[in-house]
């Protein structure tokens, strides 16, 4: 379990592109959102059953979000989901009431998503997702649905470091926190990732 160790910073959009990109399902708290009250996070690190039940509801739809996003299928994103909010209740006493759990709770998403990503139960996710749902094109428009698929044809750092930035609203400093990697390897990284998902996407949109 990733210790909490990722300061709070301003969303960064100095790199041109992103607004090009539709925004995601749930996965970021609403502009305006009050910051946690300290004396709250206090007793979600002493695994207050009201506290942790009232943290599960604030951050449920930030971890949905950026699971379904690393990876693309709805009920893996709700296994990752259950997975997180496991690992929180165990790791509470980690928790820096002084900070924002949002990083922590990034780190300990793409974790666990990394870890479904190397099972069986991903690839056999992913031979199921090969054959046309029609159920799933009423559930998002054409324009989602294909910045997602090519989402999905990046590989795994490519596709962390958008999803991070650009739907999580991580700057690349958190995100490099959140990858353990140095601040300019985050910068360049989400370039390449987002040269290649420009290429993935030249002439769909």
């Amino acid at each position: 379990m990733p210790d909490h160790d990722s300061p709070s910073h301003p969303p960064d959009s100095s790199v041109a592109g992103t607004e090009s990109l539709p925004p995601g399902p749930a996965g970021v708290l609403p502009a305006g959102t009050p910051a946690p009250d300290r004396a709250w996070l206090d007793r979600v690190r002493e695994r207050d059953p009201e506290a942790l039940g009232l943290f599960y509801d604030r951050y449920l739809d930030l971890v949905f979000g950026l699971a379904w996003r690393l990876l693309g299928d709805r009920t893996l994103a709700e296994d990752a989901a259950s997975e997180v909010f496991l690992k929180v209740h165990r790791a509470a006493d980690r928790l820096d009431p002084a900070r924002d759990p949002a990083p922590w709770l990034a780190t300990i998403t793409t974790n666990v998503c990394r870890d479904l990503w190397r099972s069986s139960q991903y690839r056999m996710s992913r031979r199921a997702a090969d054959v046309h749902d029609p159920e799933a094109d009423t559930l998002t428009s054409e324009r989602e649905r294909l910045v997602q698929e090519a989402l999905e044809s990046l590989p795994e750092s490519l596709r962390t470091s958008i999803v991070l930035h650009d739907y999580q609203g991580l700057d690349h400093r958190q995100v490099a926190d959140v990858l353990h990697i140095a601040h300019d390897a985050a910068r360049k990284r989400y370039s390449r990732a987002l040269a290649a998902l420009e290429q993935l996407l030249r002439g769909r949109l």
